[in-house]
């Protein structure tokens, strides 16, 4: 067994509050968990208006299942979000 971790930092510059935040990212984690039965939660960045840390955690049997399904939310994330993706880390441990 392994786990697959995806991590996106996301730049949305319209966001002018905390709350504007909140509602992106509580959509974005609920979309994701709904669709990939994965845990996503903001991990970093909570205080920052228009910079959002997203993490994606899932358990897979194989690497190439995790290579798989970080292929998958990558594009899914791509294509959900108005916001730049600035960044996107992955590692299975």
């Amino acid at each position: 067994m392994h786990i697959a971790v995806i991590t996106f930092r996301l730049y949305a510059p319209w966001v002018h509050s905390l709350k504007e935040k909140r509602m992106i990212v509580k959509s974005m984690v609920s979309k994701l968990q709904s669709r990939f039965h994965v845990s996503a939660a903001e991990t970093d960045e909570q205080d920052t208006h228009q910079t959002a840390v997203i993490s994606v955690a899932c358990i897979v049997p194989h690497n190439a299942m995790a290579d798989s399904i970080m292929d998958e939310i990558s594009a899914f994330v791509e294509q959900e979000t108005e916001a730049q993706i600035l960044d996107e880390h992955r590692e299975i441990r």
